[in-house]
């Protein structure tokens, strides 16, 4: 499928924003999955992620029989990253994942939680849905 170039949206970002990072994370991430290559998947994870919540991940991925980062077994089509709030040394970003093309696809949104010492990302959940 050719790139969409109808919108013509740039892209852009800084070392120094932790949202930023969220993006290249996923967006790095979705490409080595979707690409197969595992050990860049492995790579950036090791790059993007606190050790702590690499074990955490480790352990939810057993349990689950999925990817802990995109919280499936398939890979998304799409995703996007927005500031959510930010607090005690921590800023949240949602990661909306798209699943599919079209009127039919379907979302997933995370909760990505950063440190802000280190814009390492230290946490991802399923986000909460507004009744």
């Amino acid at each position: 499928m050719p790139d969409d170039q109808t919108n013509d949206a740039v892209r852009s970002g800084s070392p120094d924003s932790a949202v930023d990072r969220v993006a290249d994370f996923y967006g790095a991430y979705i490409d080595a999955v979707y690409d197969g290559t595992d050990d860049l998947g492995q790579e950036l994870r090791a790059h993007y992620l606190t050790e702590d919540f690499r074990r955490r991940l480790a352990a939810w991925e057993e349990a689950n029989h999925a990817d802990g980062v995109l919280r499936a077994q398939d890979v998304p089509t799409g995703w996007a990253v927005r500031y959510h709030d930010s607090g005690a040394g921590h800023l949240f970003t949602t990661v909306t994942l798209t699943w599919g093309t079209g009127p039919d696809a379907g979302h997933t949104r995370l909760a990505v939680q950063s440190d802000l010492s280190t814009k390492l990302i230290s946490d991802i959940e399923d986000a909460q849905t507004d009744s």
